[in-house]
């Protein structure tokens, strides 16, 4: 049983479908991706998760039961869409915005402190919303986001403005968050984080759930049956018919690597046992495995076909 399971999702925004019968489970605990093109429906979803729109059939389950206000305030919501009161001095926002999900005064000022340092914007306190750089009213987002220690966080193109190291930054504690025992929803279309980070994802499309599971098993299914092969030796890998032909072979100064396809039905052990006959010295043999990026372009592009 997930930590959110969505059953049955369907809506409509006058004749848009948003979301059409969608059902998709978040397993309690884990990084969970939620992918799609613009427009797929994720937004949408993730304002129903939050009960900001209300959806026109199915239902949403927090850890077993139907979704309440009460739960609500357990999930920390940074949206793609940023807003914060310019005016007002960093620190009175970052204490308005922890108050408003029940922290008192003095646990809110203590937490906050902590982060601040974390965050390396301790200087920022008192200074003007207005004055922050982009990418340091994110990292203000951010804190406000995950400072109430929510058991749900959904974080929308969390990397968005970010230079390499704040994004490092950011894929740091979101492990560590994770690993402290947060469920965390990450949208994104940044395809390596969502290899580095997930375990299972869902990908939607033209408000339609395509593909859902875990990531390693997701790659494995979409793999074309291919070996990469780095040998040396005098000879040169020959094709073995039915077990694998050679796609491609390019010689480095005596060291080989090679692209095999696999035959119907013929496991990698089979193919490594027709290579240990040949005249060459295997010195790696792996799978090629596709990357989530190409996954997500070929599924997404045949759904648009």
């Amino acid at each position: 049983m997930g930590l959110i399971e969505c059953k049955g999702i369907c809506k409509r925004f006058g004749e848009k479908v948003a979301l059409d019968n969608l059902s998709v489970d978040i397993p309690k605990g884990k990084i969970f991706g939620l992918l799609g093109p613009n427009g797929a429906g994720k937004t949408t979803l993730i304002r129903i998760i939050n009960r900001i729109t209300i959806p026109n059939s199915g239902e949403v389950l927090f850890d077993g039961r139907p979704i309440t206000q009460s739960d609500v305030e357990k999930i920390g919501y940074l949206p793609e869409e940023r807003g914060l009161y310019r005016k007002m001095e960093v620190g009175d926002q970052a204490m308005y915005l922890a108050q408003l999900k029940g922290m008192s005064a003095s646990e809110a000022r203590k937490e906050l402190k902590q982060w601040f340092v974390r965050f390396g914007i301790q200087d920022w306190w008192k200074k003007k919303v207005e004055e922050l750089s982009k990418g340091m009213a994110q990292k203000l987002q951010f804190i406000t986001t995950v400072v109430h220690k929510p058991s749900l966080m959904i974080l929308d193109e969390p990397f968005s403005g970010f230079d390499p190291v704040n994004a490092e930054l950011i894929r740091q504690e979101i492990l560590r968050l994770n690993a402290e025992g947060a469920t965390i929803i990450l949208s994104t279309h940044n395809m390596e984080s969502v290899e580095e980070l997930c375990d299972s994802i869902a990908l939607i499309n033209k408000s339609r759930l395509v593909v859902t599971g875990k990531v390693d098993e997701i790659r494995r299914r979409h793999g074309n049956n291919n070996i990469e092969l780095i040998y040396t030796g005098g000879g040169k890998v020959k094709d073995v018919e039915p077990v694998f032909k050679v796609l491609s072979d390019e010689d480095n100064a005596g060291r080989h690597t090679a692209v095999l396809t696999l035959g119907e039905g013929v496991t990698s052990n089979d193919a490594l046992r027709e290579l240990l006959g040949q005249d060459v010295i295997v010195n790696s043999f792996k799978e090629l495995i596709p990357r989530m990026n190409d996954i997500f372009i070929k599924l997404v592009t045949q759904e648009e076909a």
